[in-house]
């Protein structure tokens, strides 16, 4: 977690950001949340909207009456199947006649070690996951929308979500989930994967960026140095957890515990899935051994 800023935009207006990009914030902050949701505008006649949000007809309402006299809504675009940046998709393209698009089903992109651990049983959390949602056009890593005026290019960046993308508009990203200002993003097995989202961060350094728009939180205007720190950030919470282990073994919970001492109870579910999620990439470079096999309730023991 970042030291609290000064972002605390009106819920509902549509917010002039950039030529041809506006923002409008949806009515569902929370401790996973921030703020809310951002739902972005693109374009100036025919509109992209990126990440619809969360079921509510307020916020319906708010995209709606942000379309000007001349302006449609011909692109809605879901980065990822979480229940906050999705379900209302389907709703506002009953309203708009716009087509949905996006990754894939909740489970597309998955690796094969979070889907042998989804088949073990084990559920995934944080957020919540849209599993109705289906797109009505599916997109692929390096494919161009195309609108009136605007173009994105899909970037798949795995590691939040299996399925979510980030997507390129000139030297902007829209980053969603997967690079934040106000925390750093949640990796939470079985759907979220820290060695995807640590590749996926490689990726994106590889750009020269001049601002990142997350799906929550504030404008990012130094993408570069964020992206460092959020590389530092899991490689510092890494060393910690190796060091811990150095003292015996122990399970997720318990490093989690001993791990984050300032985190509030709340949310220590959420620290002891990322601590797993390390546990889950250490594991695969054969730094740890699980017992009696890879789970959320194994034992783990330095190699």
């Amino acid at each position: 977690m970042q030291p609290p800023d000064d972002f605390d935009p009106p819920i509902g207006p549509a917010e002039h950001l950039a030529p041809g990009l506006r923002r409008i914030v949806a009515p569902n902050p929370s401790p996973m949340t921030y703020r809310g949701t951002n739902t972005y505008l693109v374009g100036e006649r025919e509109l992209a909207v990126i990440d619809p949000g969360p079921v509510h007809p307020e916020h319906l309402e708010a995209i709606l009456a942000a379309l000007t006299p001349g302006q449609t809504i011909s692109h809605i675009i879901v980065t990822h199947t979480h229940l906050d940046h999705s379900p209302l998709a389907r709703p506002l393209a009953e309203a708009t006649g716009a087509p949905v698009l996006a990754f894939g089903d909740a489970k597309a992109g998955r690796s094969k070690v979070m889907e042998d651990l989804a088949q073990g049983g084990l559920a995934g959390g944080g957020e919540g996951i849209d599993t109705r949602f289906v797109p009505d056009q599916v997109v692929a890593d390096g494919d161009h929308i195309n609108g009136d005026g605007w173009e994105l290019e899909v970037i798949h960046t795995p590691g939040h979500i299996g399925n979510h993308i980030a997507l390129g508009w000139s030297d902007i990203c829209f980053t969603a989930d997967h690079v934040m200002g106000w925390a750093s993003s949640l990796v939470s097995p079985p759907d979220g994967d820290l060695t995807e989202f640590m590749a996926s961060c490689a990726r994106l350094q590889a750009r020269d960026w001049s601002v990142f728009h997350p799906g929550h939180g504030a404008p990012i205007t130094d993408p570069a140095a964020r992206l460092h720190w959020l590389i530092d950030h899991r490689r510092s919470r890494e060393t910690a957890i190796l060091t811990a282990l150095s003292d015996g073994p122990a399970t997720a919970r318990a490093l989690a515990e001993r791990i984050y001492t300032e985190t509030p109870p709340a949310l220590l579910g959420a620290a002891e899935r990322n601590v797993f999620a390390h546990l889950v990439d250490l594991h695969g470079r054969t730094e740890v051994t699980a017992a009696p096999e890879l789970s959320a309730s194994a034992v783990f023991n330095r190699s």
